[in-house]
Order: C-alpha cells, then structure tokens, then sequence
C-alpha cells in the first residue's frame, strides 16, 4: 500500500496530513509513505524528519501521487482552474481519498471524484460515537479553535484577563461570553478561566449547562420546553423555533451590553452559520470590546464580521479570522495526523497489508462519499446527480 501526502496549496492552510509521528504508525501497517517537499514547512515538521521516520520525499507533487493508493489530505484537493496544481488530475483512479472534504460546500466536488473513479471519505462526517472518538476531527480542530480564539482576543484587547491589585490600585477581570458551548466553546471557556476572566456562557442544548458550569462559567438561556428538547441523538445544536430564537436574542442583548469580550463558536453542520449578534448588539459593547467569530467561513455569527478579515466598528473589534486551527498549525497537524492514523488502520487488512473496506461499517458508510464511480452517500446523493 502506497501513501500519498500533499503540501496543501489553499490560501492560509499551514496544516499537513502527516508527521513524523504518524509516518512511523503508517510504516508500521505495512505502508510505503511518499510526502511531497515542503509539506510540513508550515506546521514545522521538516522533510529530514520525514525521512527520519520512514517516508520518502517527492519533489513535487505528482511525484508523491504516483501509484498511489491512498491520498491523505486536509483540505479537499484542488481541481482545474482552483490553483496552481490540478491536484484531483494527479490522484490515481482508484485511489482512496480522506480528508476534511467539505461536501456541504463544494457538491461539484462530488460528482469530481466520482467521475475521476476515487474513493473518497470526508471525516469531518465521522459519526460521534465511542468508538469513532480518536478519529473525531471536528472535535480535536474545535478544541484548537476555541484555545486561539480566546488568545486573538487577547492579543486585540487593550486591557488585562485577570484582576490584578496593585499599589496604584485595582485593575477588574474582563468579562468574557462564550456563544456556543460546544468543544470550542468550552475550550474558550476554560482558557479565558486560566487568563483571570469572569466568564459566561450560553447554548441551546440543555447538556450544555453542567458542562458551563463545572468550568467555572456562569450559564445564559432562556429555559423553556424548547430548550429542553434542543438536542439532535448526535450531540448536535438544533435549529430553533423563531420565536425562541427571539426570546434569547432579548436576553443576549442585555448580556452583552456588559461584556468585554464576546466568542462565537455557533455552528450546524451544513447550514449557514446562525446570526446570534446584530448590529445593535455590536453597538451596545462599550469601545474597546473585541468580538473574536470561529464561525466567519460560515457567514459569521456576528452580523457585522468580515470573513478572514479584523474590522472595528464603533470602537468595537470583530475578529473574523478564516480557518483558526491553522492558525496553530503544529498541534493541529499533530491532532489531525492521529486521526488520520486512528480512521485508516482499522481499514487495513493485517495480513495483506491492503486496504479492505467493509462497506457495513457504521463509520465507513457515514464517511464514504463517492465509489465505483458514484456518489454513496445518500446525503449527497442528489446534489451530486445535479451537479453532474
């Protein structure tokens, strides 16, 4: 089994599929691992580290897909017209594919990899179950997120975390409010915690709220019969009616007058990013108040947020930085390399050395997009026929 690992080309994306670490587990199932030159420039892995761990080094990137029969990727690859490469062009028709795919955003992908016969997981679609949890790439990239974000707001916010009392007197604790307490959130939360803040937090899951509490936090919500149904069987937020959505608008906006800091880390798989803060709520922060947004690749939970930019907007700074993981790209890498380790080596047939796919699998069939030259996945499935 050859394994393929690419220098990811997007814009920003400082990750890398494999490390050092993981180049020895991959080795140790029997794979030949080829990475591409430079590929962990960015998370700091150098190329004599890979060849130190077993790899080999290609020059360029068609050179480390040749004869590939799994391609490791963060990001999705980049098709014709997207970039400097045609990455999809180089993966060997019948090649495995992983990586975060994102489907939701890009359904001519699809319909890409069907035609190109590749099979493809993406695994950001790895189902929350027990046994899944080592390959649970949103979680381990959220955690990431939710730390950076609370030191973005620190690095913007003109004041100190904690309380301090000094001879020329007492400096306050910022107040920070975590929107979403999900793994983000509650990474922000404990952060902020460590810094000396006085932190709240707010979520529509009813779960949520231990989870706030046994932070440190203290927890935001309208408690009614909606909130305590707001739960999907995955651990996910629901969608909520417009009438709660209203009623907790009200009580944030009278929250938020009185914080320093807010983090928004509100998201729904596949949907638009909800708007939790309007513009009136922007405005009622006093000047010097930061907003730090992880959902801006999704439109922002925050009305005025900028994707990938930092604005200020009554004196008040919006933070809306794209892809925050990469942003501390050697621990992301680190995380998102194991998880790539944990997915692939129970597909790995010990005696062949081979991938043996079992199509049955629960984690498998949540994953697999396209095989045998069609979309699988039935989530997909009619947005891929449209597509092509």
């Amino acid at each position: 089994m050859r394994i393929g690992v690419l220098r990811e080309r997007r814009d920003g994306e400082r990750r890398v599929a494999a490390t050092a670490d993981s180049v020895k587990k991959l080795v140790g199932l029997g794979a030949t691992v080829v990475v591409e030159t430079g590929a962990g420039l960015g998370s700091a892995v150098m190329d004599e580290a890979y060849r130190s761990a077993g790899a080999e080094v290609a020059a360029d990137a068609a050179a480390a897909l040749a004869g590939a029969d799994v391609v490791l990727k963060v990001r999705r690859p980049l098709r014709s017209g997207e970039g400097e490469v045609d990455e999809l062009a180089l993966i060997p028709r019948g090649a495995t594919l992983i990586g975060i795919l994102e489907p939701y955003d890009d359904a001519d992908s699809l319909a890409a990899y069907a035609e190109a016969g590749i099979e493809s997981f993406a695994l950001e679609l790895v189902p929350r179950i027990t046994r899944a949890q080592a390959m649970d790439v949103l979680s381990s990239q959220a955690n990431l997120a939710g730390y950076r974000a609370v030191l973005e707001a620190a690095s913007v916010f003109g004041r100190a975390f904690p309380m301090m009392m000094t001879a020329a007197g007492t400096v306050p604790p910022a107040r920070v409010l975590v929107m979403g307490a999900g793994v983000a959130g509650l990474q922000a939360i404990a952060t902020a915690r460590r810094l000396g803040a006085v932190v709240s937090a707010t979520d529509v899951r009813p779960a949520a709220k231990e989870q706030v509490q046994s932070l440190g936090a203290s927890f935001v919500a309208v408690e009614d019969e909606e909130f305590k149904a707001a739960e999907t069987a995955g651990g996910y937020a629901k969608e909520m009616s417009a009438e709660y959505r209203a009623k907790q608008a009200a009580l944030i906006a009278e929250t938020v007058k009185k914080q320093d800091i807010v983090i928004c880390t509100a998201l729904i798989p596949g949907k638009k990013a909800p708007v939790l803060m309007d513009e009136a709520m922007v405005r009622s922060m006093k000047p010097g108040s930061v907003i730090v947004d992880l959902a801006a690749e999704r439109g922002g939970n925050c009305a005025l947020t900028r994707p990938g930019e930092v604005v200020e907007d009554g004196g008040v700074t919006i933070v809306g930085h794209r892809n925050v993981p990469g942003r501390i790209a050697t621990d992301a890498s680190a995380l998102y390399a194991r998880n790539l380790v944990a997915f692939l080596t129970p597909l790995v047939d010990k005696d062949s050395q081979a991938l043996k796919v079992d199509g049955s699998d629960e984690i498998v069939a949540a994953t697999r997009l396209t095989s045998g030259g069609r979309v699988v996945h039935p989530g997909f499935g009619g947005k891929a026929e449209q597509a092509a």
